[in-house]
């Protein structure tokens, strides 16, 4: 599996979608709902840019939101670890909170289109696929906001709302995905950096 350092470029592995046939199908999913959108993108959308036919995705995938759902649990489930691994970096909160943000937003630029259908088509879970995959964001949130109240307490942040400072973090992060572009003038790792020191202006940071 990818770790944090290996973020880069669009061609997730999905290593653990198998056979072959079931991750083709998931890659042009990916493709679809990330340029189409997951209501306007029909089965067949999906079967012929794997080179297969209709039937042939009802083999793999029962149905075309089970499709979605295992993108998104496979994507939430990769972000967090690049989130975790990044978050333990560091001794202090601002150096752990820099390399959470800096991994967070390398994730997002480097795999944009499948972050913008993870992160994106939520509401098109079916409510128990939902309920999991919100399960998975609160994780997220208790990263972000564990290193905040860390740096709080040391002294080292000045952030009045702690709750609120992390949805704007993670949002800021996230958002990465909607408008970043392969070939626009700055690299995941650029964008990573950027962001990272925003942030730690955010929290005005003391180091």
């Amino acid at each position: 599996m990818s770790t944090a350092e290996d973020m880069t470029g669009e061609d997730m592995p999905w290593g653990e979608v198998a056979p072959e046939a079931a991750r083709k199908l998931l890659v042009a999913a990916v493709e679809a709902f990330a340029e189409r959108g997951y209501h306007a993108t029909t089965t067949r959308d999906i079967a012929g840019r794997a080179g297969m036919s209709p039937a042939a995705l009802y083999i793999h995938y029962k149905t075309k939101e089970e499709l979605l759902h295992r993108i998104s649990r496979i994507g939430h489930d990769r972000a967090l670890e690049v989130l975790s691994a990044a978050s333990a970096r560091g001794t202090t909160p601002g150096e752990r909170l820099a390399a959470a943000v800096s991994s967070f937003v390398r994730w997002h630029a480097g795999r944009h289109n499948t972050a913008r259908v993870v992160q994106y088509e939520l509401d098109a879970l079916s409510e128990e696929h939902r309920t999991e995959i919100v399960e998975l964001r609160r994780r997220s949130d208790a990263v972000v906001r564990e290193i905040l109240h860390d740096g709080v307490a040391a002294g080292e942040f000045d952030v009045p709302d702690v709750p609120g400072t992390t949805l704007a973090v993670l949002s800021l992060c996230i958002d990465v995905a909607r408008w970043f572009n392969t070939g626009g003038t700055r690299t995941p790792e650029e964008v990573g950096d950027l962001y990272a020191d925003l942030v730690l202006r955010m929290v005005s940071a003391r180091t």
